[in-house]
């Protein structure tokens, strides 16, 4: 915590939150059968990376007999192309990636998420803020709680903050071993519903993961640092804890994450025998040369049975050599 806080993060004194945070049941999905998702923005087609974390949470899956669910983070739809959604759904299919269950779309989940809100609201664990992004810059990219205090929201637009406490949270990642963040210090009071109104990613996958029944996460390294800040909501609302693995991304050459808004190129669905032999070497598995395998399909089984997490790469990133 700053000290040019005005309010202290010890203020959150609500018996509720406390019995949330103190008989929060993180183990209870620890004998149900494994659930895991996919979970894609449709801001454009899959591009190689993508398909790395899809490839991966599909064998993890697999190789635990499990269930295998698709989700679309559609919340941000002045970033979302129309028919991108489907072009994603394409590609999965070409790609051999057949999904359990229906797609599940964040955008016919809004009431759900305000049922959410207003229940963290009456927790008294939230406060509008209007921050800007460089004032949050300056308080050292960590928010000092410098709107906690306010009696009136602000006249113009504003955001809806999640109040956070001098807590430790640590969890064991499949991939990374040991990760833990003092929720307080280091990442301080977060943003759950944007000053546009539309609901942060926070609590939206927070909320999701619960609906599913997820009960293990497996995604790219550059989203880490945003599991203590889940796993501290979860802990609020009583959900239970999943499993995470995050895994290293794909990088370009100039060090940045492989992604729709740099102009990654699509993947060639068509291709996916070699695209999933490229991936599985990204991703340690150390298959036999591409050629051995007739087809697509029979990779893909010697994928399922081989997958080993533990031979994942524990790295942040690693950059693209070969082309898509």
């Amino acid at each position: 915590m700053h000290p040019s806080a005005t309010n202290s993060k010890s203020d959150i004194d609500s018996d509720s939150v406390d019995d949330s945070l103190e008989n929060s049941v993180v183990n209870s999905l620890e004998n149900r059968p494994y659930v895991g998702r996919f979970a894609p923005s449709p801001t454009g087609p899959l591009h190689f990376g993508s398909l790395i974390a899809a490839l991966a949470s599909y064998l993890d899956a697999r190789s635990h007999q499990g269930r295998w669910l698709l989700r679309m983070e559609d919340l941000d739809p002045p970033r979302e192309p129309p028919g991108a959604a489907s072009q994603i759904l394409s590609q999965l299919t070409q790609l051999g990636l057949h999904w359990d269950d229906e797609v599940l779309y964040q955008s016919s989940q809004l009431e759900h998420y305000e049922e959410v809100l207003a229940q963290l609201q009456a927790m008294q664990m939230c406060f509008p803020c209007d921050c800007s992004r460089p004032q949050v810059k300056a308080m050292g990219s960590v928010y000092d709680g410098s709107c906690r205090g306010r009696r009136e929201p602000p006249a113009k637009d504003y955001a809806l903050r999640l109040k956070t406490r001098d807590l430790e949270i640590g969890f064991h990642d499949l991939v990374q071993a040991h990760y833990q963040q003092n929720i307080a210090h280091d990442i301080g009071d977060f943003v759950v519903r944007r000053k546009d109104r539309l609901f942060a990613y926070q609590l939206a996958v927070v909320v999701d993961d619960q609906v599913q029944g997820i009960t293990h996460v497996i995604r790219g390294f550059d989203l880490l640092d945003s599991t203590p800040r889940q796993i501290y909501l979860q802990q609020l609302l009583g959900y239970a804890q999943p499993n995470y693995g995050h895994i290293p991304i794909l990088v370009d050459q100039t060090g940045q994450k492989l992604s729709k808004q740099r102009f990654a190129p699509a993947i060639e669905a068509s291709n996916g025998k070699l695209l999933h032999h490229e991936a599985l070497q990204f991703l340690g598995q150390s298959p036999p040369a591409a050629h051995k395998f007739r087809t697509m399909e029979s990779l893909l089984e010697w994928a399922i049975e081989n997958w080993d997490i533990q031979a994942v790469p524990k790295l942040a990133n690693i950059p693209q050599e070969s082309p898509e």
